[in-house]
């Protein structure tokens, strides 16, 4: 029996909650509101009503009355006309005159991975606040925590062993997911394609492990509802024993490459992780399977190019090829198919509604979905097959300028024979 475990490397722990910014207050004595031109929150002195007194200094004041206030404080917010706070806060019923000033959630961080792919200025501008993408993606993998409120969690299968739910139990699901598309709505993180649609299909136990019998059954579900669903993206964050026979498991025997060449001729996009041994992946399925975009893992730890950047949960360095990551041999075969993601230190959802920080080749895969996600939702991938699509995504990464990239051999200065591929960029879609 084959088990698949993806190795899961934690982090620093979890992310704070969202936090607000909010002004200090402003004396009694007339000061001009450094905040939100002529808005104030006017605080009352116990005793007093305050929608009467908001009222009365309307009628008096000339004052735009807005929100009012009778249970945290006593008051009422307004605009106040220039020249009316000092009489204002001559009246005795006030106890003190706050100036209002903008607040917006600190939560919402820009992960540095989403950061490093330029998903911020992609279609969608991960990171402004604003704008979402439709297409589906299935997440094949641990589950996804379906009550996290930063996923868009539409619907799912169970194909692990035990109940028929497909929420997440171990949190390597639930991070994938939002790394693909955590919904830019102020809390938590962003992902590279925000709030898409996202199908949990849970095929690993809460321990990480599950069998290849329960790997195709997610196979087989996607495939069997992507057209229904509108899924076109598939993530497998996941991976065991195995090679490609170039015939789709049909030389071999290997009943998972024929599910997924199946699946991909129903028009799935298939991305995967290379794997985390620092070894050549030829052994290691799906990564191996010629059909499948397979993604090796870089270290960055400031979203930007050019490394230099101190580590922050590991000794890499900044900019190069991940020590962990597995790779595959300059001249072989799988060249075609391979491409690079950051996958250490990242930040993004997790079980139990939280957040963590953590690394692998597994963090990395769920940055190019994404990029698959977005290059079909711009149109920049209309039409084209998922063979297509793979050498796409591909090009444009290799693409761009020289700077863009990363160093592969920081931790193997000697061996010239690693093909990590190039930086995905999302920046284009």
């Amino acid at each position: 029996m084959l088990y698949f475990r993806p190795v899961i490397r934690l982090g620093v722990g979890l992310l704070g909650t969202a936090a607000f910014s909010l002004s200090s207050f402003l004396s009694v004595t007339a000061q001009p509101n450094a905040g939100l031109p002529d808005q104030y929150i006017v605080v009352l002195r116990d005793g007093h009503d305050p929608l009467t007194v908001a009222q009365q200094h309307a009628n008096v004041h000339a004052l735009s009355v807005g929100f009012v206030y009778k249970h945290a404080l006593k008051g009422y917010a307004a605009r106040i006309p220039e020249g009316r706070l000092a009489a204002l806060a001559r009246d005795p019923r006030v106890l003190f005159i706050s100036e209002d000033r903008p607040v917006k959630a600190t939560g919402q961080t820009l992960p540095t991975g989403v950061d490093r792919i330029q998903a911020d200025v992609s279609s969608t501008k991960s990171g402004n606040g604003t704008g979402t993408v439709n297409v589906a993606v299935a997440i094949v993998d641990t589950g996804i925590d379906i009550r996290h409120r930063d996923l868009n969690v539409v619907g799912g299968k169970n194909c692990s062993t035990g109940g028929t739910s497909y929420d997440d139990g171990n949190g390597h699901g639930t991070h994938v997911a939002g790394t693909v598309a955590a919904k830019d709505n102020g809390i938590g993180v962003v992902g590279v394609a925000p709030g898409t649609p996202l199908y949990a299909v849970r095929v690993l136990d809460d321990t990480g492990s599950g069998t290849w019998s329960s790997v195709i059954c997610g196979i087989d579900w996607v495939s069997a509802n992507a057209a229904n669903y509108g899924i076109k993206v598939v993530n497998m964050s996941l991976g065991g024993s195995g090679s490609d026979d170039n015939n789709c498991g049909y030389t071999n025997g290997d009943a998972l490459h024929q599910a997924i060449c199946k699946s991909v001729e129903k028009g799935l996009t298939y991305v995967v992780s290379a794997g985390n041994s620092a070894l050549d992946f030829v052994n290691s399925v799906p990564a191996a399977y010629n059909e499948v975009l397979t993604v090796t893992a870089i270290a960055d730890f400031n979203g930007q190019p050019g490394g230099g950047a101190a580590p922050t949960c590991s000794a890499d360095i900044d900019d190069t090829a991940a020590s962990f990551s597995n790779f595959t041999t300059i001249g072989s075969d799988d060249e075609s198919h391979t491409i690079a993601a950051p996958g250490v230190c990242i930040n993004s959802t997790w079980k139990g509604r939280s957040y963590n920080t953590i690394s692998g080749t597994s963090m990395a895969a769920p940055h190019i979905a994404g990029t698959a996600a977005l290059c079909i939702a711009s149109g920049a991938c209309s039409g084209l097959t998922p063979n297509q699509i793979i050498a796409k995504l591909r090009s444009d990464a290799a693409a761009q300028p020289t700077n863009y990239g990363f160093t592969y051999f920081s931790n193997s200065p000697n061996d010239t024979t690693r093909y990590y591929g190039s930086l995905g960029y999302a920046g284009g879609y």
